[in-house]
């Protein structure tokens, strides 16, 4: 990442009142963060260039062990289709994503100039909750997220377009939809990455053509 003066970064750094947007999802074993499984966690992150257009930027993301005497939801598992078990899952212990997923996010965080992440999510509720339940439980003390405040995407796009379903909002938004990809913590973690970049740029836009009329 550039980290020069007027480059993107200090950009970013401005645009969000200091605060870094990453956009997270998660894949889990049932709705109750502390006692149901960690499956998946994808975290986007974003960069800005010189014109001020955001976009994705680095995608860092795991397949989780279940924790030791974690919950696992049949009825969750079976609408993610994932095998918890499975070996070609290649899943990591939960410690080892979430220390991982959290250096990279503090490591563009300061090359950003950035105060602090906030995540970003289409209703993240879930998505925070899980998040610093797992870092509760790896006692990992340096959570680099703002600890309840999110950016909602299924609230941006209900602005927007009208739509706060994740799929219409997407191709609402004249972007592409997978359905067969869904449902996986990448790709709805990179496909809530784009819409969210879709609205801010547009506003942006609108913003700017408001100042020169």
């Amino acid at each position: 990442m550039n980290t020069e003066a007027g480059t993107e970064q200090p950009r970013l750094a401005a645009r969000f009142r200091g605060y870094m947007p990453v956009v997270v999802d998660v894949e889990t074993g049932g709705f109750d963060a502390r006692k149901d499984a960690l499956l998946e966690i994808a975290a986007v992150l974003l960069k800005m260039d010189d014109q001020g257009r955001l976009s994705r930027d680095e995608t860092v993301a795991f397949h989780v062990e279940p924790f030791a005497g974690a919950n696992l939801d049949p009825k969750s598992l079976a609408f993610t289709g994932i095998d918890p078990y499975h070996p070609f899952r290649f899943a990591v212990p939960e410690l080892e994503a979430m220390r991982s997923i959290f250096q990279a996010i503090r490591k563009a965080q300061k090359e950003a100039g950035c105060n602090r992440a906030i995540l970003v999510g289409h209703n993240p509720g879930m998505d925070l909750a899980f998040v610093n339940a797992a870092a509760e439980r790896c006692n990992l003390k340096r959570n680099p997220f703002h600890p309840f405040s999110t950016f909602d995407t299924a609230s941006l796009a209900g602005v927007a377009y009208g739509q706060t379903v994740l799929a219409r909002a997407v191709q609402a938004a004249g972007l592409p939809w997978d359905n067969d990809r869904a449902h996986s913590a990448i790709y709805d973690a990179e496909v809530t990455a784009d819409l969210f970049c879709r609205i801010v740029n547009a506003w942006d836009d609108c913003r700017e053509k408001m100042r020169e009329s």
